[in-house]
């Protein structure tokens, strides 16, 4: 199928690019020559609303991302901090690189005509370079993402290949997706973690992180500001809860594994947003499109769970997206599951 190869293409492009920019120098070793290795973490995300019974609305999110040593790209990573506004020229920052893809449908894909009264069908296909600055208790991020809205994108033909390939609900109404557009969109995320002391019922580590952002781009323009909060054990060196593809609560894709070799914990947040523009919702850019009447306050409410595994972390969380159109009956449940491993 072309979505199939499109996207190994794109991703084979991004490893490709990734390696001239942070191809590992020769290093010489005490006994001979070695090579330094430059990723420091791998992380493949997935978020997808079957989890709750439905296909509609954001129903399909994947997102495989690299990190690069904290020491990589150092004169790039400090020029960009220095050049970005609220960003923090300090703290120990890593450079980013990541391939996406979401898909977006009304409630009853089945339907071939055009449903003026739901939300459009789109896809949005997409490359990120993000950089993050992180101390103890201060995680600052900036997220540059470029890409295409539209046919381009090929979310038609991936929904339709995973549907005919497990027997589900053929979607028929792909030919009203949005149009194709450039699409580009810069996110910015500051957060601050407070650790509390053990509990002293069960011996449990605990922390709280408020957090504000800002997203500007034909894509999404909006405020937000929320918090989460975690239980669990021996969970320090992963900063305020795993990664989500935006719009979300923020994440992080750098942890530490645990001193004991295993850590867990429980997590739950929200974040209100004030919403300026949903290309998603609003319809194309520069050309006319269906769209919708979008609210301009939307609010996501999560709960999930962590297990660190020495080098690696699983996560699990559970989304509750608050009606974010006029004529949507119910908010929108998804699942997100990330698996990360740290080299």
């Amino acid at each position: 199928m072309a979505s199939p190869r499109l996207a190994f293409s794109a991703l084979l492009a991004l490893i490709s690019l990734i390696g001239l920019l942070a191809a590992p120098p020769m290093a010489v070793a005490q006994g001979g020559t070695g090579l330094s290795f430059p990723l420091e973490s791998f992380s493949l995300l997935v978020e997808n609303d079957s989890i709750s019974g439905t296909d509609r609305h954001y129903t399909n999110g994947l997102k495989v991302s690299i990190l690069l040593k904290k020491d990589r790209l150092e004169k790039f990573s400090g020029w960009l901090a220095r050049t970005l506004p609220l960003f923090p020229d300090g703290g120990d920052r890593r450079i980013g690189f990541a391939l996406g893809q979401n898909i977006y449908t009304p409630g009853d894909i089945s339907v071939a005509t055009l449903q003026t009264g739901d939300r459009p069908y789109a896809g949005w296909l997409y490359g990120e370079l993000g950089l993050t600055a992180q101390t103890a208790d201060r995680l600052d991020s900036v997220a540059i993402s470029l890409g295409v809205i539209g046919p381009a994108s090929q979310a038609d033909d991936v929904q339709k290949t995973w549907h005919r390939a497990f027997n589900i609900t053929r979607p028929r109404g792909w030919r009203h997706q949005l149009n194709n557009e450039p699409a580009l969109n810069i996110t910015y995320e500051h957060a601050r973690r407070f650790a509390w002391p053990r509990t002293p019922a069960f011996g449990l580590d605990t922390d709280f992180t408020p957090h504000v952002g800002l997203s500007l781009g034909n894509v999404f323009t909006y405020a937000a500001a929320g918090l989460m909060t975690r239980l669990g054990e021996d969970f320090a060196g992963d900063f305020g809860g795993p990664p989500r593809i935006r719009p979300s609560l923020p994440g992080a894709a750098h942890f530490q594994p645990p001193a004991g070799g295993f850590g867990w914990y429980l997590f739950a947040g929200i974040e209100g947003r004030a919403v300026a523009r949903n290309i998603f919702l609003d319809g194309n850019t520069f050309t006319d499109s269906h769209s919708v009447n979008k609210k301009i306050l939307v609010g996501d409410a999560q709960l999930g769970l962590a297990l660190i595994f020495r080098r690696f972390r699983i996560t699990y969380t559970q989304v509750l997206r608050t009606i974010e159109f006029d004529g949507q009956a119910t908010p929108h449940h998804f699942g997100a599951i990330s698996v990360t491993a740290n080299f």
